[in-house]
């Protein structure tokens, strides 16, 4: 049978509590310091990263919005050579259309004179065709 005795109990109990803080200053005490300053090293790194994200993000939305300016101005300067395209082109064909209009009248107003000098001659040429064939005609008959 077992015996308890009191003096071994507390015998036992101060070899436990002595073991207790030796285990705590060697072993215990040293891995909730590691454990501590891993923490804080977590911490920090935790907010490094939160820190770098928001820098990244503040970057990325700076970025669209000078991009999306530069869209803006870039359609606007294209609009604006567009209108100017246009207005080149409606002149240089008004232009274009005043020559053709004016060069289509010379050629008409030649072609009349040309035309009327023609008839002028027909007319002096019939005459003289009317006359040799009356002469044939009166001639033989």
């Amino acid at each position: 049978m077992i015996d308890i005795h009191p003096i071994g109990i507390l015998i036992q109990f101060v070899n436990f509590l002595i073991t207790l803080i030796v285990l705590n200053l060697i072993l215990f005490g040293p891995v909730r310091e590691m454990i501590r300053k891993r923490k804080e090293l977590m911490a920090g790194q935790m907010d490094s990263i939160e820190k770098f994200t928001a820098d990244a993000e503040g970057k990325l939305k700076d970025y669209e919005e000078q991009l999306a300016a530069a869209r803006k101005d870039g359609n606007e300067i294209r609009a604006q050579l567009r209108d100017e395209a246009v207005a080149e082109e409606t002149k240089l064909l008004s232009a274009a259309g005043a020559d053709a209009a004016e060069t289509l009248k010379a050629s008409r107003a030649e072609i009349d004179a040309q035309v009327k000098s023609a008839m002028d001659q027909l007319g002096k040429d019939v005459e003289n065709f009317a006359a040799k064939a009356t002469d044939k005609i009166l001639g033989q008959a």
